[in-house]
């Protein structure tokens, strides 16, 4: 919602027609009375934030009620701490989200606590090296159960309880990497992140009429908790091959998040988001001048 000078409250749904004419800021709670599941949303370094930690604060940021779910009790309570500090309304889960019992409980909490769900950010995530002559069965299994199978068994509670509530959005954080081969060789996360991206248009179709929006988000070279020991020539050479030349953080993807769970998507859904400084409409032919500084090709 939007708070102008006359005290008018103007929905986002309404922003074509009621705009704000201010010289002072207009702020949009876009979120205002909806309750958000956010899946690895854990703080797991003081340093660099994490895409669940950062979709976190800022849902409640907008107005949300967040359902911080994570592994780590105490970095699940870090994020609650400081979204509670921000003024915000956090609540702890902690679930082995590989498990279906643990998907299961976690949607039951958000309902109890809140009393319906409106969004689910399944964000959580692990990484998984190897081609395909290199990869481990306990690797492959574990990836794939992290990354894809939590989404499929959360979203699997957590549709029934939207259609209660006359629909939401689910939105899920593949990758780049589910799209083309990566940099590293990541066979297990390659298959579950190109997985999420199929999964995310199937669901889209099923589940449409029930007035549940099903969306995808495909970042690309950030420096997160996740890639924090990257060093610095890797980090500049992430930036260098992509378009805008630039590094992308958790921020830019929790951004992307509020949009697509807010009510200024809501004709929306099937749709595949790369966040990634333009990385996916490039080839490797048209990144050489980026790449290679004493190389020209005109």
């Amino acid at each position: 919602m939007c708070h102008n000078p006359g005290g008018r409250i103007i929905h986002p749904q309404n922003l074509d027609n009621n705009l704000c004419y201010s010289t002072k800021r207009c702020e949009i709670i876009r979120l205002a009375n909806k309750v958000a599941i956010v899946t690895g949303a854990g703080t797991r370094s003081a340093n660099v934030a994490g895409v669940g930690v950062a979709t976190a604060k800022l849902f409640a940021s907008h107005g949300a009620k967040v359902l911080i779910v994570d592994m780590d009790k105490a970095a699940a309570e870090t994020t609650q701490q400081a979204i509670t500090a921000a003024g915000g309304e956090a609540s702890i889960f902690i679930a082995d989200v590989s498990q279906e019992d643990g998907c299961k409980a976690l949607v039951e909490a958000a309902i109890e606590r809140y009393g319906k769900l409106d969004i689910l950010m399944n964000s959580v995530g692990i990484g998984g090296p190897g081609t395909v002559i290199e990869v481990t069965q306990d690797s492959w299994n574990r990836v794939l159960d992290v990354d894809l199978k939590s989404m499929v068994f959360i979203s699997k509670y957590a549709v029934p309880e939207m259609i209660k509530n006359g629909g939401g959005s689910i939105i899920n954080v593949s990758s780049v990497d589910g799209i083309r081969a990566a940099m590293t060789k990541n066979i297990p996360y390659a298959a579950a992140k190109g997985g999420m991206i199929s999964a995310t248009r199937a669901m889209a179709v099923h589940h449409g009429r029930d007035n549940i929006r099903v969306n995808c988000i495909a970042p690309g070279m950030l420096y997160t908790s996740m890639t924090e020991a990257v060093d610095d020539r890797k980090r500049k050479l992430r930036r260098d091959i992509a378009p805008l030349g630039t590094e992308g953080n958790a921020n830019d993807i929790a951004m992307a998040a509020v949009f697509l769970a807010s009510e200024e998507s809501r004709w929306i859904t099937g749709v595949l988001l790369p966040v990634d400084a333009g990385l996916m409409a490039a080839g490797p032919q048209s990144l050489i001048n980026n790449i290679l500084e004493d190389y020209e090709y005109t």
